[in-house]
């Protein structure tokens, strides 16, 4: 769990931070991961072994934490604006709620590293894998490239 950084906050613009996480969407990613029905290379054989009851000890240390906000650079007013007014047209408030810090099996996406955020929405709409949201996939069908770079700009801005 080192990868996710100090408290489950990644320093690494890549990895998601895990810190304040919804428990049961943490716990449902764990055993996927383990189960091998989410491939994540990185995470390959890292929960071999773990019950469940390790997994849900796990969830709950991450979703107690309290996220860190990452050095995402300066705002972009453009971008941010027009990532905003795109995410309210594809109402991603009313699933990931409308300060974007998730609940129950849908992540928060607030705060995230920018560089995370866009990698894992083109994977959604390019190429979803086995264990991945198909809501996500339908949602995102369509959203052009500079269309998802300012969806991660507002989202790893949110305030």
């Amino acid at each position: 769990m080192a990868c996710h950084g100090p408290q489950g906050n990644s320093q690494n613009p890549q990895i998601p931070s895990l810190a304040g996480q919804p428990k049961i969407f943490v716990e449902n990613q764990l055993v996927l991961i383990r189960e091998g029905l989410r491939d994540i290379p990185p995470m390959k054989g890292t929960l071999d072994g773990l019950s469940d009851a390790d997994l849900i000890v796990l969830a709950q240390y991450f979703t107690a934490q309290t996220p860190v906000p990452v050095l995402a650079g300066p705002v972009d007013t453009a971008r941010y604006e027009r990532g905003r007014a795109l995410a309210a047209s594809m109402l991603c408030g009313s699933c990931h709620l409308p300060t974007y810090r998730g609940r129950e099996q849908i992540p928060r996406l607030a705060g995230q590293h920018e560089s995370f955020l866009r990698t894992v929405m083109q994977e959604y709409r390019d190429k979803p894998g086995p264990g991945r949201d198909t809501v996500m996939t339908n949602a995102l069908l369509g959203v052009k490239n500079d269309q998802l770079d300012d969806l991660a700009h507002f989202l790893a801005h949110f305030k």
